[in-house]
């Protein structure tokens, strides 16, 4: 009886233990910074490989802002020098290789407290004009702490002061979120942590709408309309954020 029992019991503890390898694995087989054979076959391009700011710079300018560092795997901005929390430092970056059209990209973001950033795309460099002149903002913010979180436009993953996201989407200041931002003729959809959280479509009377109804309105990067093409780019607006895992795909 012992020796049956005994025997069933290992029996299926190996198997469930093995069953548990056997899930987890996918979980960790790909690295940080890295692309997975499928993505490599799937054409996605790495834009960050944890190690240096290859191939980004600041919007409007040559070389990476000094609040900007490698720090654990991932890009940090951090406050600046003699700037309080909430103040950028002229720190907003760029990929600046080539302006894109059609593209899914996909950034892990991890807020501190009380941060606030922002992703954008079609980002139309104007000389002495900040990078959300006049370019759409995926918005990147701790949720419960930020000051800005008063506005459902204005929480995590949301169309910045357009269209709110779900925040039951959002993981908390100090862990790791997944946004894919996917643009196909002008067709856009922001997928946060696997949810569809916005969809909308550019250059419409739809889009022309919520820009009359937001504080873009008098912005004449809005008003001109937004452009076609453009860069990629993060924000410092003045709060400790990381971003790792970026990468990107033509469509």
């Amino acid at each position: 009886m012992y020796n049956s029992i005994t025997m069933k019991r290992n029996v299926y503890f190996t198997l469930s233990f093995v069953t548990a390898l056997l899930i987890a694995v996918p979980t960790f087989a790909q690295k940080l910074n890295q692309l997975s054979e499928q993505e490599k076959n799937d054409e996605w391009i790495l834009l960050f490989n944890g190690e240096n700011f290859d191939g980004w710079r600041q919007c409007n300018g040559a070389a990476m802002p000094a609040n900007w560092v490698i720090d654990d795997n991932a890009m940090k901005v951090f406050t600046a020098e003699g700037k309080n929390p909430g103040q950028g430092a002229n720190g907003d970056i760029l990929y600046g290789g080539k302006k894109i059209k059609n593209f899914e990209l996909s950034i892990d973001w991890n807020a501190g407290k009380m941060g606030n950033s922002g992703i954008f795309y079609y980002v139309r460099e104007v000389p002495g004009k900040p990078i959300y002149f006049a370019a759409p903002e995926v918005q990147v913010l701790d949720n419960v702490d930020a000051t800005d979180n008063k506005v459902d436009s204005h929480l995590a993953g949301s169309l910045y002061d357009m269209i709110a996201a779900d925040p039951k989407t959002v993981n908390p200041s100090g862990s790791w979120n997944t946004i894919v931002i996917k643009v196909k003729d002008g067709n856009v959809t922001h997928t946060q942590n696997g949810v569809e959280v916005c969809s909308y479509s550019l250059w419409t009377p739809e889009w022309n709408k919520l820009v009359a109804n937001s504080k873009f309105k008098n912005f004449p990067g809005f008003t001109e309309g937004i452009a076609k093409e453009g860069f990629i780019g993060l924000q410092d607006h003045g709060y400790p954020i990381w971003f790792r895992n970026i990468k990107i795909r033509e469509l």
